[in-house]
Parts: structure tokens; sequence; C-alpha cells
């Protein structure tokens, strides 16, 4: 008898969903989900009014105009290439450096009025947010169930830095894209998978790490299956990228150099791919000297998602998740930047939390009270967090 040819070593593209879990498409199974996902927010939003109250400052202002939100209204409004900003190590910093799809949509929305960039802002970032979960959801349900996808938003819901889901910000924005792009890819949908990746691409500097989840996982399809994957997989492959380097090409033409504009231009902000030196150097200045509350906070944060990524890793998630998780991590560990922005840059990475999800949907069924007290501080620390950060704390968000 001939022998069987050997394949590809296996590794699981989509998890078949427990047999006792109800339909994937059932909106009622997502709503106490979104309720508790939308009430936390709100609660988070109510938190950031209240602190701004007792310190005096502009009730709401800060929910639109904070740090680079500020950058997203101005292209907007008046297009690229009208801001320009000398850092204070005398670099040239240009609005180059913001992807184009939020200030797109800002635009898009305040053609109608009476809505104001900052008021379509929000409205964009809070609708956004709302189909992220819903996107988070339908990925915990395909692979392990309802208890365990209305954990996994309810975790991702009470992060402690998940305020900026709330804020003016493309996280929001990207993780929908994302989440959705990710669900597509487990779904064998990977037309559609590659056009939310290309999208994602186009809505900040870390949207590749969407494209190169869809590749990859496209990539060791083909190779399970000896080459031949259908038509839909290499087109959305070869989908999955293009947002993100069309934009990259297009800033490096307006700078007079295609291929190195666009990193120049993020070198000016002190983005930079410099594998680690910069997170070390951060690293011993907090031993050495400090750094108040926003930043050993930061590294706690990021130590966390390294561990979680770990145990992603060993449990065999399926390989877009990892990849995709993966990536981002990448980023944030090797990338330079003010260290206190690197939670914001792993918020999108909501497969990182499907270890807690698991144990906490475990925990729920077998003793409810302790899984009540340990989600309670979770979410009162995310409340606490998301105000100081963003009322108090003059760190970067």
């Amino acid at each position: 008898m001939p022998r069987p040819e050997p394949t590809a070593p296996a590794w699981p593209l989509r998890r078949p969903r427990p047999p006792r879990a109800a339909a994937a498409g059932s909106p009622q199974g997502f709503l106490p989900a979104l309720a508790l996902f939308a009430g936390l927010r709100l609660a988070g939003i109510l938190a950031v009014i209240l602190t701004n109250e007792l310190r005096g400052h502009p009730l709401v202002r800060n929910l639109a105009h904070s740090w680079d939100s500020r950058w997203y209204l101005h292209i907007a409004t008046h297009g690229y290439g009208h801001l320009i900003w000398v850092g204070p190590t005398g670099a040239v910093q240009t609005d180059w450096a913001f992807f184009p799809l939020y200030p797109a949509l800002i635009r898009a929305l305040t053609i109608v009025p009476p809505l104001t960039p900052g008021q379509a802002a929000l409205l964009i970032a809070w609708t956004a947010a709302g189909v992220a979960a819903y996107g988070v959801y339908r990925v915990g349900h395909l692979l392990y169930g309802r208890g365990v996808a209305t954990a996994l938003v309810a975790l991702w819901a009470a992060l402690p830095h998940a305020v900026e889901l709330t804020l003016a910000y493309t996280e929001s924005l990207f993780a929908a894209l994302a989440a959705w792009s990710l669900y597509c890819v487990l779904k064998d949908r990977w037309l559609w998978a590659g056009t939310l990746a290309a999208l994602a691409g186009l809505s900040r500097p870390s949207g590749f790490a969407v494209g190169a989840a869809v590749c990859l996982t496209a990539g060791y399809e083909a190779l399970r299956r000896r080459g031949r994957a259908p038509a839909r997989v290499w087109a959305g492959a070869l989908l999955a990228p293009l947002g993100w380097l069309a934009y990259v090409l297009w800033v490096g033409s307006c700078t007079g150099d295609v291929l190195g504009g666009y990193f120049s231009v993020q070198s000016a902000w002190g983005s930079r791919f410099d594998f680690g030196a910069g997170s070390l150097r951060f690293l011993k200045a907090l031993l050495l000297h400090g750094g108040g509350v926003v930043y050993p906070a930061a590294l706690l944060i990021v130590a966390a998602s390294v561990l979680l990524f770990v145990l992603l890793y060993l449990e065999r998630a399926p390989l877009a998740l990892v990849v995709f998780s993966g990536v981002l991590l990448l980023l944030v560990l090797g990338g330079s930047g003010s260290f206190s922005s690197k939670p914001r840059f792993l918020l999108p990475a909501f497969p990182l939390l499907i270890p807690m999800a698991r144990a906490l949907a475990r925990t729920w069924w077998l003793h409810r009270s302790p899984a009540v007290v340990v989600y309670g501080a979770l979410a009162l620390v995310s409340l606490l967090a998301g105000a100081y950060v963003t009322a108090v704390a003059h760190s970067p968000l």
C-alpha cells in the first residue's frame, strides 16, 4: 500500500464550535455582551466628564480634542499638507504621519450639518466601537461558544486603556475592521477578509498587522493544499496589504522619496522600529528615576500582553489571531516612541484576551461570586484609569 504524502504541520485555521453553543448569528445571544460593553464604556465617558467637572475643565472637550485627535480633525477640515509642527528636538513633524480613513469619514459626515468635526469624530469612534465589540463576540462565539464570547467582549471593555475606544482616536475603527477581517478569515470568506484588511491598512500605521495575518494565513492554506488553494484565497491575500502600501507610497511620492519618505516622516515623530532599543532605554530610565503612575502602568500592561501572547500561542489559537496579535506586540516591543502610548497600540489586539476569557467563563459557571468580584475589580480599575489618563495625566495617550 502506498504511503500517504506528507502534509504541512497542522495549525488550526478555524476551531469548530462547541456542540452546545448557540447559533453564531443569533443577535439575542449578543445582547447581554453588547449591554455590558455599552454600559461600561458609557460609565467610562461619565467618569471622564465627572473628573473634568471636579478639575474645572471643559466637560467633554478632551473626548474629541486630545493629542492626536486634533491632527485628525485638522486633516478632516483642511486636508493634508497644511499642519506642520517643530518638535522638542527640532524635527519637523507633518500631518502625513496620520493615515487617511478616519479623517475622510469625519469629513464625509460633516458635509451634512449640523455635525461639527469633533462631534462627527466621536460618532464614528463610538459606532465603530460597537461594531468592533460585535466582531469580537462573533470571533469568540465561532471558536468557543457564547460564554467565552461574552467574557471576551466583557474583558475587552474593561481593559485599563479601553477609554480610548470612546475618544476621537482610530483604535475603535481599526479594531472593528480587524475583528471582522479576522472573522472572515475564520469563515473562509477571503475576498471580504482582504477588503477589510485593506481598509484597516488605511486606518493607522499598525494596520498592516491585519494584512499580515490574512496573507500568512492564506500562504499557510496554500501550503496545506500544496499550492491548489482556491482563487479567492489568493485574491484575498493580494487585496489585504493594498491600503497600507497605497498610503505609504503616496506619502513617499509627496516627499520626493517614494520608498523611504513615509518612514522619514514617522522618524521625525520619534516613531521607528529600532528592535527594542527605545524600550530598553525607557525601562532603564524608569528603574533609575521612576515615572509617576502612567509609565509603570504602561509597562505592566505591555508585560501582561507578552504573557497573554505566550498563552494564546500555547493553546494553538487559530493562526490568523496569533499572527495579528504577534505583529502588534512586536511593533510595541520593537518600536520607539512614547511608552505611555503603547497600551493604546495594543488595544485592538483582542485575541490576547482569549485565555483570560476562557478562564473567566469557566469560573462563572463553577463559582459565580468570585468571577463577579474579579470582573468588578477590573471594571473599576478601567474606569479610574480611563478618567486619570484622559483628564488628569499629561502623558501622551
